[in-house]
């Protein structure tokens, strides 16, 4: 898997390789990553050739002057000695200088794969590749580590800079991961958004200049997604070359890439280097958070399958790693903070008669909070709400034969609370200047141990009380007016916060592995890869419109499985968009992900009623298929003058026995009859019986092969003239679910 010979090194999973050679100088010229190829000659072969430098070009040094920094692709880039790049290292030494000079100095190879420190890491890689590389005039080094996973074709990246030497210097940026490629023929897809619209899925073409992907916010953030792709640009969901790149972190993050002089593309991933200096003493160190990266030959479905089969085999760990989570049934919309004992009691009986397993009790339920002006920080039980406290509801709820769950924000304290009139220090805010607020209420400052010990303690009182199985996480503020009390280092804040959350995260977890933890920052404002080392699943957005979650969750699934994406069905009119929505359609959207309802059941018809319960009926039925199955999208919103918007996608279990498709429609187009679903991921030599869910439209018995590469041609739909029995009605915003089972004696 990963093999050292001759100054060639090459890491080599299933259908992979990644190569990259020590070079006289001791630099690390990268060589390739992409499909396998045999590395014999690779040296000799795939590095660049050099007899002259361009005009202006800078020579490394008079030992080697045909060797400029600038106009190769390289493992490792550091601030001097000609490569004008965006660096992976950036340290600022005693004298002033910026300039280092790291070269290699050894390798090795180790069995498995190590955690990290003190911040989340993957885990079950086969190997380890580590690389040290030193800078001789100020005694530091500097250990890249590579960990290889080989059957999702996934490699790892990650680094830690130690100093070795009597003075203190400064570090104001460690990248992750760094790859340089030889060409610029790519597109850089980003996944952007705000709060209530994440994950739109954006492509730019790269030319000469940089294009970055970030968040400044203190959180991984809505507005730009960690995980980030590189594609040519014929690419499709079926073939083509695709790069995948995402971050295990929470905080600031910075994806770049950048096409130099030379048309050569470098792409760096890690923390965020604005606002960031971490002084580095004489035999202290620093790591990198991990960094993941995959290639696949076979377009966007194939770069998701390795993303999908890494996070759920090697990300998400505990009890629930692979556990059906349960349908639940969320307050927060049907009564906001406005509920008494009986009224959540009466929802927790309608939820049960319609088959829901767990009841979720939102905001609202401690210290004096009848809106969001007080009480974060005072998490005992509101008793005018609750008399019989948390215990004595959930004893009710279990009795119904739910199980129950709760809503907390405990990184956050609001003013108004008592934990902020006995500790204002232990907010994050600037002594004596005017704070900014954000949804009336401040964060608590993480990187101090007293806070901390605090919060594992008063957390753990909550989380054992009678009954208590399920907990939703949430943090429903960014990072502005940065300041800690305790710290002289300002700029060492952000990341010594997400050090402090991932060790009270690490302790809450290992007391109560029992409990299925939900993560969620006002929807997805911090959807990323550490939250999930903790966390099983997160709330992928506040927005529950249909619509909406279609092109959310399609943008999510391109880096994360249907396993982890918390997806609910809501009232109508929706209360983000007022949009009405058809129920058949809000539970299509909602069923591939971890399905929950969030809304008054006792509002709905009896009709209505009756629907959910063959919902939650039909969901369990299949739920392992579509919280683990293969996801594929077919169809990305087909928008043009005969269509107004179709969206199609699948689930397929891994033995390829049961599948799950989903068809949605926009707008009816008038005169516009013909419809057709076209699988994949089929077993192409099998024979399915393929049927519509509910509607009896559509019933056929036919191959793999058949569904894959020509389809199904539906029934007719409803044009505009007189409806018949057989026809497929298709308004606004209708839908279909379909299941292809198949046959082992036809």
């Amino acid at each position: 898997m990963i093999t050292i010979q001759d100054n060639l090194f090459v890491l080599q999973t299933d259908h992979t390789t990644y190569s990259f050679l020590k070079l006289p100088s001791g630099h690390l010229e990268h060589l390739h990553y992409g499909p396998s190829i045999d590395t014999t000659g690779a040296a000799e072969v795939l590095t660049q050739k050099c007899r002259m430098l361009g005009g202006n070009g800078i020579a490394y040094s008079k030992e080697y002057p045909l060797l400029g920094l600038e106009d190769r692709c390289l493992e490792f880039s550091a601030l001097g000695h000609g490569d004008v790049r965006e660096p992976f290292l950036d340290i600022t030494f005693e004298n002033g200088s910026r300039t280092s000079d790291f070269l290699y100095a050894d390798a090795w190879v180790s069995e498995g794969k190590m955690p990290m420190k003190a911040l989340p890491s993957s885990y079950g890689g086969a190997q380890e590749l580590h690389v040290l590389l030193k800078d001789s005039v100020y005694y530091a080094e500097l250990e890249l580590i590579y960990a290889v996973f080989p059957a999702c074709d996934v490699i790892t990246r990650r680094a830690v800079i130690r100093n070795q030497g009597e003075a203190a210097f400064t570090v104001n940026r460690l990248m992750s991961l760094q790859l340089d490629l030889d060409d610029s023929e790519y597109v850089f897809h980003t996944f952007t958004g705000a709060w209530a619209r994440e994950m739109n899925h954006q492509r730019i073409p790269l030319a000469q200049g940089k294009w970055i992907n970030e968040s400044r916010c203190g959180i991984s953030s809505s507005m730009n997604n960690p995980f980030v792709m590189l594609s040519r640009p014929e690419t499709s969901e079926k073939a083509g070359d695709c790069f995948g790149f995402n971050l295990i972190y929470s905080g600031n993050h910075c994806e770049m890439a950048e096409v130099n002089a030379y048309g050569k593309t470098r792409v760096i991933t890690g923390i965020h280097p604005e606002g960031f200096g971490w002084r580095l003493g004489p035999e202290e160190e620093l790591e990198s958070p991990e960094a993941v990266m995959s290639f696949s030959a076979g377009g966007f479905t194939g770069l998701s399958r390795n993303m999908h089969t890494f996070v759920r085999e090697h990300i998400v760990r505990g009890e629930w790693k692979k556990k059906e989570r349960p349908v639940l049934l969320n307050s927060w919309e049907a009564v906001y903070f406005d509920f008494d004992e009986e009224k959540l009691l009466a929802m927790a009986k309608t939820a049960k008669e319609t088959g829901i397993e767990l009841f979720v009790m939102d905001d609202g339920w401690f210290g004096t909070r009848n809106d969001s002006r007080s009480s974060l920080g005072d998490w005992y039980c509101n008793y005018e709400k609750l008399p019989g406290g948390i215990s004595g509801l959930a004893r009710k709820i279990e009795a119904l034969g739910l199980r129950f769950g709760l809503w907390v924000e405990p990184e956050m304290i609001s003013v108004n609370s008592r934990l902020y009139r006995e500790h204002p220090d232990w907010a994050v805010d600037v002594p004596g200047t005017l704070h900014s607020e954000g949804r009336d209420q401040r964060i608590l400052d993480l990187t101090r141990p007293e806070v901390r010990t605090w919060l594992v303690d008063t957390m753990s009182a909550v989380f054992s009380e009678e009954g208590v199985s399920y907990i939703k996480w949430d943090n429903n503020r960014i990072f502005t007016d940065i300041f800690s009390r305790a710290r002289e280092n300002q700029t060492e804040f952000l990341h010594r916060y997400y050090v402090g959350y991932y060790e009270v995260m690490d302790q809450l977890t290992r007391r109560f592995p029992h409990i299925l933890f939900e993560g969620c920052a006002s929807g997805g404002n911090r959807f990323d890869l550490g939250v999930l080392c903790y966390m099983p699943q997160i709330w992928a957005s506040d927005n529950t419109d249909a619509l909406c979650r279609a092109f959310i969750q399609t943008g999510l699934s391109y880096g994360y499985p249907a396993s982890v994406v918390g997806a609910h069905v809501s009232a109508c009119p929706n209360h983000q968009t007022g949009r009405m929505t058809p129920l058949a359609t809000r539970f299509g959207v909602a069923a591939f992900g971890v399905l929950g309802y969030e809304c008054d059941l006792a509002a709905l018809t009896p009709e209505e009623l009756a629907e959910v319960k063959k919902q939650i009926a039909f969901y369990k039925e299949h739920r392992r298929v579509l919280q683990f199955g293969d996801y594929y999208r077919l169809v990305n919103r087909r928008y043009n003058d005969f269509e107004k918007g179709v969206w199609q996608w699948m689930t397929v279990s891994p033995d390829r026995k049961e599948a799950i498709g989903f068809y949605m429609m926009e707008q009816a187009v008038p005169n516009m009859s013909f419809g057709k679903f076209q699988t994949a991921g089929l077993e192409e030599q099998a024979m399915y019986r393929f049927r519509d869910v509910g509607e009896k439209e559509e019933e056929w018995l036919v191959s793999g092969s058949l569904l894959n590469h020509a389809g199904i041609k539906l029934q007719q739909a409803y044009a505009g003239h007189y409806r018949r029995e057989g026809m497929r009605p298709f308004a606004d915003l209708d839908s279909r679910l379909y299941i292809m089972s198949m046959i082992l004696n036809p």
